[in-house]
C-alpha cells in the first residue's frame, strides 16, 4: 500500500546500487557484470518520513545484445505501466547513448514524474556531464554519485513531492517462499499463483538471481509471496551473482512463514531436494511440498514417484505433498487451501492445562524412558513460543533424552494437537 517508485535505465549505469542506497540495505545484487538484475524486485525505503516501495528493474537493452533482453524489458516496462513515479538512471562517465533516447521516449508517454539521475558524478563541484541529458528533454537533470552517495538527499527531496501519500492498511499476511534446485519450475507456479506473469519464466537455468517479493489478496487473506534463485550444493556455485542469490534465498528462509518446496517429477526427489527441505525445516519454516510437471510424468510410474519422493522427505513427513502442473494448472487450486490450514497451525498455541493432561496420558500408555539407572520423569510442559511452535518440557533428567524420544513426542504432540505442515521445535529444561 506504499508509493511505488520505478528505477530505470540502461544496463550497468548503477540502478541496483542507487537501490541500495535509498533503502540503505543490500538487498538488490550489485555487479560489475551487464544484465545482473532481471526481474523486477520491490525494497521498502523512506526519506524525511515518508515510505515508499523501490522497483529495481533490470537494464533496458533494445539491441538485444544482453541475454534474455525482450523479457528483461517487458518487466521492466510493466514496472513503469504500475509506478507512482520513476527515477530514470543514465551514466555521467559514458555520456548519453542511443538506448537513453529509446527509453526517454518511452518514459515521456507513461504519463508518470519522472525524475533524471546523472549517475557516477563523483565531484559534484565539476557536474558538466550533466548537461548533455538536457537533451532528452526530460527536465533537469540531476548529478548524483550511488557509490559514495553524493547527490542521494537532493534526488530523494525531489522524489517526494511527486509521491502520493500511503494508504494505510494493516492487516496479517502470510510470508511464503518458493524454493527448489534451479529450473524446476518455481517461477511458472508463481505465475500460476498469481494469474499473471509476474516473473521471468525460461528454460535456462538460474534465470531467478535476486529474491522477488509479491503481495497477493485472495478472499481477504494476504500472502507475500517470495520467488527464490534456484538452489544448488555450494561447490557448484561458481559464479559470485550466484552466491548472491543463494545467500538471499537464505534470507528468505529466515523471515518466510512457508516454504513451497518445488521438485520436478521428471527427475523424482534428488539428494539436492533433500537440502532443500533441509535447510527450509532447519530455519523454522512450515513446508508444502510441491511435485511440478505432474502432466508430463506417465501415469504407470506415479506411485513409485510418490513412494521415493516420501521416503526421501521423510524428515518431512508432516508437510502435504501436492502433485501440480504450473503449465496446465493442474492441482494448483489445492495449494491455498493448505497455505490457509498451515497458516492458522502455524500460530497455534495450545494451553498449559491442555498439555498437562496430555502428558498425564501419555505417561499413562506405559513408555517411560530410562537410561544407566535413571528414569526419565516429566514434571510439566509449555509452549513457550509460535512460527514454529515450540515447547518446553520440564524433567527431572533431561540430559537422557535422546533423539528418538524426541521424535516420540513430536509424534504424539502432532497426533493430539495436529500443527500439519509446521516443524516442532521441543526444549527439555531440568525442573
Amino acid at each position: 500500500m506504499l508509493p511505488l517508485v520505478a528505477i530505470v535505465g540502461r544496463a550497468n549505469v548503477g540502478k541496483s546500487m542507487l537501490v541500495n542506497r535509498i533503502a540503505a540495505s543490500s538487498e538488490a545484487i550489485v555487479d560489475k557484470v551487464p544484465g545482473v538484475t532481471r526481474d523486477r524486485n520491490y525494497i521498502q525505503a523512506d526519506w524525511r518520513g515518508r515510505s515508499f516501495t523501490l522497483i529495481d528493474t533490470g537494464g533496458l537493452d533494445f539491441t538485444k545484445s544482453l541475454p534474455m533482453s525482450e523479457a528483461v524489458v517487458k518487466q521492466a516496462l510493466l514496472a513503469v505501466e504500475e509506478a507512482d513515479a520513476i527515477i530514470f538512471v543514465v551514466d555521467g562517465l559514458s555520456g548519453l547513448l542511443p538506448d537513453d533516447n529509446e527509453i526517454a521516449n518511452i518514459l515521456r508517454t507513461s504519463n508518470k514524474p519522472v525524475l533524471l539521475a546523472v549517475n557516477k558524478v563523483d565531484d559534484l563541484t565539476r557536474d558538466e556531464a550533466k548537461y548533455q541529458f538536457y537533451e532528452l528533454g526530460l527536465g533537469e537533470p540531476l548529478a548524483i554519485s550511488a557509490m559514495h552517495g553524493l547527490g542521494i538527499g537532493d534526488l530523494l527531496d525531489e522524489l517526494v513531492q511527486f509521491l502520493p501519500k500511503a494508504i494505510e492498511e494493516r492487516r496479517e499476511e502470510l510470508s511464503v517462499a518458493i524454493v527448489g534446485r534451479p529450473n524446476v519450475g518455481k517461477s511458472s507456479i508463481l505465475n500460476r499463483l498469481l494469474g499473471q506473469e509476474r516473473a521471468i519464466v525460461s528454460e535456462i537455468p538460474g534465470t531467478t538471481r535476486d529474491a522477488i517479493d509479491t503481495l497477493l489478496v485472495r478472499d481477504g487473506q494476504r500472502y507475500r509471496f517470495i520467488d527464490t534463485a534456484g538452489l544448488r550444493r555450494k561447490g557448484r556455485i561458481k559464479e559470485d551473482i550466484e552466491y548472491y542469490g543463494f545467500v538471499r534465498a537464505l534470507r528468505t528462509l529466515d523471515v518466510a512463514d512457508v516454504a513451497l518446496i518445488i521438485l520436478d517429477a521428471l527427475e523424482g526427489a534428488t539428494e539436492q531436494d533433500q537440502k532443500v527441505g533441509e535447510l527450509a525445516e532447519s530455519r523454522g519454516c512450515a513446508s508444502i511440498i510441491l511435485l511440478n510437471k505432474w502432466d508430463l510424468v506417465k501415469k504407470k510410474s506415479t506411485e513409485d514417484l510418490i513412494l521415493n519422493v516420501k521416503y526421501r522427505f521423510r524428515f518431512l513427513y508432516y508437510a502435504p505433498l501436492l502433485c501440480v502442473s504450473a503449465l496446465t494448472g493442474e492441482g494448483i487450486g489445492n495449494i491455498f487451501p493448505n497455505l490457509d490450514i498451515i497458516a492458522n497451525e502455524y500460530k497455534k498455541r495450545i494451553s498449559t492445562p491442555k498439555l498437562n493432561d496430555f502428558i498425564q496420558r501419555l505417561l499413562a500408555e506405559g513408555y517411560i524412558l530410562t537410561k544407566r539407572g535413571r528414569k526419565l520423569k516429566i514434571s510439566y510442559v509449555t509452549q513457550v513460543g509460535t512460527k514454529p511452535p515450540v515447547f518446553v518440557f520440564f524433567m527431572n533428567h533431561p540430559e537422557i533424552v535422546d533423539p528418538s524420544y524426541q521424535r516420540y513426542l513430536g509424534n504424539k504432540i502432532r497426533e493430539t494437537f495436529g500443527f500439519k505442515g509446521c516443524p516442532l521445535r521441543l526444549k527439555f529444561r531440568k525442573k
